[in-house]
């Protein structure tokens, strides 16, 4: 039974609209203040909350500010009930998170409707949540027996010979053994930290997050140019690396960029054959900050551009790919997070670049 929390300081108004909704099959709980119908919506979690704006100890406002900072109310319906229907206190209300205003007195019909409204939109944003996780889910449970058994299988075959030849092993022998199964842990652990990562994003934005904020800026010019040498040493291929970086320090996290950067430039790397180049870019605008990675490998076509997405892999028939195909769908999460945009131009067997636009001031 969908359950809704009336908050209204006028006895009658407050009864009347209790009546009615129970006959119309509802489960209501009511408030005569605002701070009670706060502690009622954080006890009894209600479904959708008709709330007056001008009350007593808290008003409508102050109600939708504190409902709004509580992770489980964040996204419930809410509806104002008032008589102050202008713009100005339309504007506040919907900037707040008010998802529609009634005017007082308001029929049965306009107030069933609103009702009905606001739970229909707020059903259809729980089944395209479900239908993501779903999907997000499904290519989990494909693609990680094969992700997490790569790097296992390097680790555990490197160490049972170790163990099996430990005492014939020259020292040469033993770092070779050594190497291999470092190389095989860290790509384990890559591959566990963005699927964390990636998780905890999915979640907040479940709950209503949309944005982050830094406490510092950081230098863009250093952390780019630090992660491009150290990608083209990794690939030995310090001489395909291309660089033309603007200095400017950012409102962004330092480890949010450093953890985008590491991604697309691998990518960038990965993807591309030794021998072509991989270019790296940034300038300002009036209010943005541009960065591009642009390289000369296989690329791809326009539909799999369109369904980029967590675990995600093409033509894995064809290509071997370490990772699950989450860089660039963590990327473009966690630059949404900032406000920004991500463009991806590719075509088949030409390359790919990636265009990614942060605004200087949030």
């Amino acid at each position: 039974m969908t359950r809704i929390l009336v908050i209204e300081d006028e006895d009658l108004i407050r009864d009347s609209l209790e009546d009615l909704l129970l006959i119309e099959g509802f489960e209501v709980i009511t408030a005569e203040n605002g701070e009670k119908g706060v502690y009622l919506a954080t006890q009894r979690h209600p479904d959708l909350i008709l709330c007056d704006v001008m009350m007593p100890i808290l008003n409508g406002y102050e109600v939708l500010e504190q409902v709004r900072k509580d992770k489980e109310l964040s996204t419930v319906p809410f509806l104002f009930l008032t008589s102050m229907m202008d713009r100005r206190s339309n504007r506040k209300g919907m900037s707040l998170g008010a998802d529609d205003y009634l005017e007082k007195p308001c029929t049965k019909d306009e107030l069933l409707t609103a009702i009905s409204v606001s739970l229909g939109k707020q059903k259809a944003i729980d089944r395209r949540i479900e239908e993501k996780m779903d999907a997000l889910r499904s290519s989990i449970t494909l693609s990680l027996p094969h992700e997490f058994q790569t790097p296992l299988s390097g680790i555990m075959g490197l160490s049972e010979l170790m163990m099996m030849q430990g005492e014939d092993l020259v020292p040469a022998e033993v770092y070779e053994y050594a190497e291999g199964i470092h190389r095989s842990a860290e790509r384990l652990y890559r591959l566990i930290q963005n699927y964390l990562l990636y998780s905890k994003l999915l979640l907040l934005r479940s709950q209503g997050q949309e944005r982050f904020t830094a406490p510092y800026p950081c230098n863009t010019q250093m952390i780019i140019t630090n992660i491009g040498d150290r990608k083209a040493r990794e690939y030995d291929r310090h001489n395909d690396l291309e660089l033309d970086l603007v200095e400017v320090d950012l409102g962004f996290s330092s480890e949010d960029l450093i953890k985008i950067a590491d991604e697309l430039i691998d990518n960038a790397f990965k993807y591309s054959k030794k021998g072509s180049k991989v270019f790296l870019r940034s300038y300002i605008t009036d209010s943005q900050w541009i960065f591009s990675i642009q390289d000369s490998g296989r690329g791809m076509n326009e539909e799999q551009i369109a369904n980029i997405g967590a675990y995600i892999q093409f033509e894995r028939q064809f290509y071997e790919q370490q990772g699950m195909g989450l860089g660039l769908s963590l990327a473009k999460t966690l630059v949404e997070f900032y406000g920004g945009d991500i463009n991806v131009q590719s075509q088949e067997y030409l390359g790919t670049k990636i265009c990614i636009s942060i605004p200087i001031t949030l």
